[in-house]
């Protein structure tokens, strides 16, 4: 995604205002959380820790991974384990209450956000898109326009030619057929742009008002969705994006009560179409026999990131945002910051390199 340095400071400036405050979607019974989960409280600064040595961590380990993350590009970076913060560190003039952009990342939120509008009756993804957008959003003959359905967006598998000019441009000339969809996998921006409209048009209100109704302000978040060039994108604390990753760690329940559908995220954290099988909606997922990245459309044997748990799922954007969950070992890692290397999309070697420090750190998997 392009993204001029400006949009940094109109983040900045954006998150300052205070939250839309809107009627409460209706109450759902969850189930009951697991006696050892903890999540922070709403509006508060407060969030219990957990001490490295008190987890049994490696604390000469431990000590190694500041420099290491400061030397590629990191701005903040906080694990939790069982929701409590054992790690947490920010670098430069960046602090707990600076924002940052979640890049590609945010697209599973949009995942999460479009379960949500299924789980309300408001959104069916086994519709065709041209049901919700009309017909002619993309160039493609009407009858293979009308073969894409929501669940294709979600998957990557639209059939629309990622190889255009601009990946990120969502108009009909940019929106190109070039496989049925259901037939071919590939990492496109510009598909996935559309689902922002379908979603709006679904509820009835903006992306940014769903979002914050559903999903910001019922777990304590802060940040917004903002446009760069065609991209929706979300920025936010890191903070933040930790609730958002302990949301999908407790498969959308929250502090007893319920957010999201745990039927939807079962799903959403699991392959959904055998072309990749490392991808669910919107998401990426590790300890599969095989994985497909941006760009290619070669697939690779083998795990996606393999020093990592084999349980573990990722919402992943470019520049090395990052924010992972395992289940299996109560973690959510967040990172973000400049690019670590390479610029990449999605999945990078930073993403490997790292899983391989903290596996030294927290005793392997």
């Amino acid at each position: 995604m392009t993204r001029p340095l400006l949009f940094c400071a109109l983040l900045l400036a954006l998150l300052s205002c205070k939250k839309n405050t809107h009627d409460d979607p209706p109450p759902v019974t969850p189930p009951v959380a697991p006696a050892a989960a903890y999540f922070p409280p709403s509006g508060s600064p407060a969030w219990e820790t957990i001490a490295p040595a008190t987890a049994g961590w490696n604390s000469a380990a431990l000590d190694t991974l500041a420099p290491w993350l400061q030397s590629k590009n990191t701005k903040a970076f906080i694990i939790l384990k069982n929701g409590r913060i054992a790690y947490e560190k920010y670098f430069g003039t960046f602090s707990a209450d600076s924002n940052w952009y979640w890049a590609s990342a945010g697209k599973t939120a949009t995942a999460l956000l479009a379960g949500i509008a299924v789980q309300e009756g408001r959104l069916n993804i086994d519709n065709k898109v041209s049901q919700y957008l009309g017909t002619g959003w993309t160039s493609a003959p009407l009858a293979k326009e009308n073969l894409i359905t929501v669940k294709h967006l979600l998957t990557m598998t639209s059939g629309l030619d990622d190889a255009v000019a601009d990946d990120d441009c969502t108009t009909p000339a940019c929106l190109r057929y070039r496989a049925d969809a259901g037939t071919r996998w590939a990492y496109h921006n510009g598909a996935h742009n559309k689902l922002h409209d379908v979603i709006e048009v679904a509820t009835g209100v903006s992306y940014n008002q769903y979002f914050a109704q559903r999903v910001r302000d019922r777990i304590g978040m802060n940040g917004l969705w903002f446009m760069s060039g065609y991209n929706l994108i979300y920025g936010s604390t890191a903070r933040s994006a930790a609730r958002f990753g302990l949301l999908l760690q407790h498969m959308g329940q929250w502090s007893g009560t319920s957010i999201a559908d745990s039927g939807w995220l079962a799903t959403q954290v699991n392959s959904t179409q055998a072309l990749n099988a490392s991808y669910g909606y919107l998401t990426w997922l590790n300890g599969k026999s095989s994985f497909m990245v941006p760009q290619t459309q070669q697939t690779f044997p083998g795990a996606l990131l393999p020093q990592a748990p084999a349980d573990l799922f990722a919402a992943l954007g470019k520049n090395d945002q990052k924010i992972y969950v395992s289940r299996a070992h109560g973690l959510v890692v967040v990172r973000l910051g400049n690019a670590a290397g390479g610029v990449t999309l999605a999945s990078s070697g930073f993403d490997n390199e790292l899983w391989g420090k903290l596996r030294t750190v927290i005793g392997g998997w």
